[in-house]
């Protein structure tokens, strides 16, 4: 191998396998018999160690180091080089043992998480995290770090994203909305009771597909089904999924499960199908794709002008829950501010709160200042030192994400990241376009995502995730439109 074309005929091999282990993981979730996860886990596993093998080929390699410095090639073509070159000498760190250790770890994780969840017993998921916990701390020694060892974590969700900078943003947080949130509940609560009647299951779902649709979400591209835990994932642009979860006694979840996960879908439907396989046909970062899910959900889909045309659409489904129901009292219910038990179920302000603890505690376990049985003790402290929240069990505490069961340990932070680059995303693209929100009020979402396709979306790994931000709006990640944001909705909403 010695040109471009082999490079990319290569990356694309090694693509097409890592998408099936994909399509097996998605399937694993959603359709898998409970008697398939033995030979489900060994194909996972086989797979990922060719996929392991042709990645860490040294001929592979030295093509990379090869085409790095060739001047014939433009800059998307060097692009593509240096992102590859930079996950070549990284994944070269791991050996074929570890590969297979941790997927063998992994799928056993998710069935102990499930078990464990289902009868509310830590203990049955204890040793699985252990494990994998201990596997997460020698990656970071083989991997390597600066100054503390969840920066390799981090790296790998938000590249070049370090503690001591996650740090300084959660300071930020608790400094703003510890005070704001305090203030937002000696204000008159906002009633959303309503929300919590009985809500016909088939009903629910035609109503998060409108919504999709209304979102411009290719469903000749994409599929909705149901999952114990809402999700997306994509195999090409040309199929990105989404899963959701209906609760007939909470609408809330559904709506909020659909538009969240349309969100991240329409940005992997959005990346251009010349580049797949290639970094330029893949998403920047976690906290880029969680920014495009949380403008969706938060700056779009909690507006007023949001329901203004989607609440007539709804009462059409929901005539007899909704018919005392205004418009007005619709959309502050989905704004409503009260600290609550579950992070998904969490409104934009206290929700920061939940992954502060996230973050606290991933950071604890792996500096090993935290111990896993004792999980469930300092997860309740916490919710009651943050939120002011008692945890009834483990289910619906300790146990209620499926990240550590998927050995995501460092995903967390990226959810608030993400929420801070959606404000600051879409304060640019109201500047841009003064009449935005009234397109939206009449259902027209379409200059808003040709915008997104345009800005963020059709780039891949073109820029990284801060040059990106400075490139779309000006200045690199900057809190204070999240902020701005927050003060200027809730001080209204609340009479503050």
């Amino acid at each position: 191998m010695n040109k471009y074309s082999d490079y990319l005929d290569y990356c694309k091999k090694i693509h097409d396998i890592n998408m099936s282990i994909a399509v097996l993981n998605w399937d694993l979730e959603t359709k898998m018999p409970k008697n398939g996860h033995k030979f489900r886990a060994q194909q996972i596993s086989t797979l990922r160690k060719i996929s392991h093998e042709l990645s860490t080929n040294k001929s592979y390699g030295d093509l990379l180091n090869k085409l790095k410095n060739n001047n014939a090639l433009d800059f998307d073509q060097l692009r593509n080089i240096d992102v590859s070159l930079k996950k070549y000498n990284k994944t070269l760190k791991y050996d074929a043992n570890f590969i297979e250790k941790e997927s063998n770890l992994i799928s056993e994780a998710f069935v102990k998480w499930r078990l464990a969840k289902e009868k509310n017993d830590f203990s049955i998921f204890e040793k699985s995290l252990e494990q994998l916990i201990q596997l997460r701390i020698k990656e970071c020694e083989i991997l390597g770090y600066k100054n503390h060892p969840y920066d390799a974590l981090l790296d790998q969700y938000e590249p070049d994203l370090t503690t001591h900078e996650v740090d300084k943003i959660f300071k930020e947080i608790k400094d703003f909305l510890i005070p704001f949130i305090k203030k937002i509940s000696n204000a008159k609560e906002i009633d959303d009771s309503f929300f919590y009647q009985h809500y016909n299951q088939k009903k629910q779902w035609d109503f998060g597909i409108d919504l999709l649709k209304g979102m411009d979400y290719d469903f000749n591209s994409g599929r909705q089904d149901l999952s114990a835990h809402p999700f997306s994932t994509h195999f090409s642009n040309e199929d990105a999924r989404v899963t959701t979860r209906i609760d007939e006694n909470n609408l809330s979840e559904m709506i909020w499960s659909c538009v969240h996960e349309g969100g991240h879908a329409l940005y992997e439907q959005g990346l251009l199908s010349k580049n797949y396989g290639l970094p330029l046909g893949e998403s920047i970062s976690l906290g880029i794709h969680e920014s495009q899910s949380r403008l969706w959900e938060n700056n779009v889909g909690r507006s007023m002008e949001y329901w203004k045309y989607n609440y007539n659409k709804l009462k059409k489904y929901f005539e007899k829950q909704l018919i005392n129901v205004s418009v007005n009292d619709f959309y502050k219910a989905c704004n409503k501010v009260k600290p609550s038990l579950i992070r998904t179920n969490a409104d934009e302000l206290t929700y920061h709160l939940h992954i502060l603890i996230r973050y606290e505690i991933e950071k604890g376990l792996i500096e090993s200042s935290i111990k896993v049985q004792d999980l469930p003790k300092i997860w309740n402290k916490k919710y009651q030192e943050y939120l002011g929240i008692t945890v009834p069990s483990d289910s619906m505490g300790v146990l209620q994400d499926i990240h550590w069961s998927h050995g995501s340990f460092g995903y967390f932070p990226t959810y608030t990241i993400g929420s801070l680059y959606a404000a600051q995303f879409f304060t640019q693209a109201l500047y841009e376009n003064e009449k935005l929100y009234d397109e939206i009020s009449t259902g027209n979402n379409n200059n808003l995502l040709k915008w997104l396709r345009e800005k963020i979306h059709k780039h891949g790994k073109k820029y990284s995730a801060q040059d990106l931000c400075l490139k779309v709006t000006g200045e690199k990640l900057n809190f204070n439109f999240f902020k701005k944001y927050a003060i200027n909705k809730y001080t209204s909403m609340y009479d503050l």
